[in-house]
């Protein structure tokens, strides 16, 4: 099973991104996407899929560390069944995967992704359901602060 973190960490992510041409950035996307972790098919449920997307997306939050002083730290499992969303799910995890819900629920996560310029990089198709993506993590780290 890989691990999310055998991904790259952000900032060398959008570093490469930048001296990249449209294709290229867009194979980087989705080998982004291949890095993430199994997402058990019994998890890829109604409850877990994120709405207003053009392609199927599931997410799911585990908590790691439960029992330490902060709360925990919260993991996401992802999927898609679209390789490019799978990898605009993937950076965007990039952003927030193993932190405490209420430094997920503060973060700027729009912000973290405004340089890799999506809205001009894909289709308008593509990138539509990125603030429901957004949107459910934040809500789900909502639920996990005290």
């Amino acid at each position: 099973m890989a691990r999310m973190t055998d991904l790259p960490n952000l900032a060398d992510l959008q570093e490469e991104y930048e001296f990249l041409d449209a294709d290229d950035r867009y194979r980087l996307l989705i080998d982004l996407g291949r890095g993430l972790e199994d997402m058990p098919d019994a998890l890829k449920t109604d409850a877990t899929l994120v709405r207003g997307c053009s392609a199927a997306v599931w997410v799911y939050p585990t908590v790691l560390d439960a029992d330490s002083d902060n709360g925990g730290r919260l993991h996401f499992l992802a999927d898609s069944n679209a390789a490019i969303t799978k990898g605009i799910i993937a950076l965007v995890l990039l952003t927030v995967q193993d932190r405490a819900p209420a430094d997920i629920a503060a973060a700027d996560i729009e912000g973290a992704l405004a340089p890799f310029d999506l809205k001009n990089q894909l289709s308008s198709n593509r990138t539509q359901g990125i603030p429901n993506m957004i949107a459910l993590i934040r809500e789900t780290a909502g639920r996990y602060t005290a």
